[in-house]
């Protein structure tokens, strides 16, 4: 059974409990950051933009700060730790291995988003502070979420600087690619223990005034191995969107079970990037290096049957594995890359979307049995 809930995101804001301008940054504890960066500006054509570390004051940690579009990307590593961030930062890494700390959120006022999502049930972790450098004031603060992940809450608009204070502009890695590989941040999924998916629905519904997008439960989303559950919530405008999934009985292990395992409980397990050419986002991350899901010829076999016609030729779709999914608001593009680390936790999406405001649900048979695949070659099937 699949429910949507319909809202017009124009309305939705007049009435925002908590309004939000969209995603800041996706910030993550990585063992060597100065290696993640380059790694991230090579195979995903992102450009270094901004740096914190022992050259510029911070004797603790080392940051570096990529973009796409409106995307941002922040890896930070410990030099030696000395405080309570740092050293949890450090074992955050330890247990967890690369992976997302935080789901940095900007707000229109840091201070009013803290103190409704605190009245509201959440945990604070830090109370509203203000940075300031030459570039201006940017206030901060940051509740809990799900396993050890957090929301920064940003308020920028009286900051003009590369990132925030204590960061310096940085020349790139790379020449980053005439074209983007990719425009936003489209979504960032979170992965929660079984029996908890409706607590964190429940949670953002309450403390961010989100709402239900929509929901995924059943045969939705289950081969006959392996199933999970989702909810999708979601500010008014649609500009940032948490699917949450929870494991769900079935015979084998799902990849949430996988997951879960591995990372040592909740957290991030993909981040969703928006591009409006996805053949030559593709292109370009593979002759790069990046590892792509793949897709038996048999799904594009009768694809054009039930998916219509897309921009994109069948004939180039199957060449690139490239996944197709259409609803009543139109059609969209996607593919999912391999995990980007060693553990078998975070991976990427890439999606072009061209009205549909879906999830890829007429292609979740087809993905999860291609990371079934994946989860027996590892032998966590």
């Amino acid at each position: 059974m699949t429910e949507t809930i319909d809202h017009t995101p124009s309305t939705a804001r007049e009435a925002d409990p908590f309004p939000v301008k969209g995603m800041d940054a996706v910030v993550f504890a990585v063992g060597n950051a100065k290696q993640a960066a380059h790694y991230y500006s090579t195979a995903f054509g992102m450009k270094l933009v901004a740096y914190s570390g022992p050259e510029n004051g911070s004797r603790e940690t080392a940051s570096y700060v990529l973009t796409n579009g409106s995307a941002r990307f922040v890896f930070t590593s410990v030099i030696k730790a000395s405080t309570d961030w740092g050293r949890f930062l450090a074992e955050h890494v330890a247990e967890h291995g690369d992976g997302v700390v935080d789901l940095a959120i900007e707000v229109p006022d840091a201070r009013a988003a803290y103190a409704y999502a605190v009245e509201h049930g959440a945990t604070g972790i830090t109370e509203p502070y203000e940075l300031k450098d030459e570039n201006g004031t940017v206030v901060l603060a940051a509740i809990a979420t799900y396993g050890k992940t957090r929301h920064t809450l940003v308020e920028r608009s009286g900051y003009d600087g590369p990132y925030l204070p204590g960061f310096v502009s940085a020349n790139p890695i790379v020449e980053p690619p005439a074209k983007r590989t990719f425009q936003a941040i489209d979504h960032c999924v979170g992965n929660v223990e079984l029996g908890k998916m409706n607590d964190w629905v429940g949670f953002y519904n309450k403390v961010m005034g989100f709402t239900n997008m929509k929901e995924f439960v059943g045969d939705d989303i289950a081969t006959e191995y392996s199933a999970l559950m989702s909810k999708v919530v979601a500010d008014g405008t649609l500009k940032v969107k948490f699917p949450i999934n929870e494991p769900a009985i079935a015979k084998k292990k799902s990849q949430i079970d996988e997951y879960l395992e591995f990372y040592g409980g909740a957290g991030v397990q993909h981040i969703a990037l928006a591009t409006n050419d996805i053949v030559a986002s593709v292109r370009a991350m593979r002759a790069a290096g990046v590892q792509f899901l793949d897709t038996p010829d048999s799904y594009y076999d009768t694809l054009g049957e039930w998916a219509g016609e897309t921009r994109v030729p069948v004939e180039t779709l199957r060449e690139l594995k490239i996944l197709v999914d259409r609803d009543e608001d139109g059609y969209l593009l996607q593919i999912f890359t391999k995990p980007v680390q060693d553990r078998p936790t975070v991976f990427f999406e890439m999606i072009e979307r061209h009205g549909s405001m879906g999830f890829g649900k007429g292609n979740f048979k087809a993905l999860f049995e291609a990371i079934e695949r994946e989860q027996e070659k590892r032998g966590n099937l």
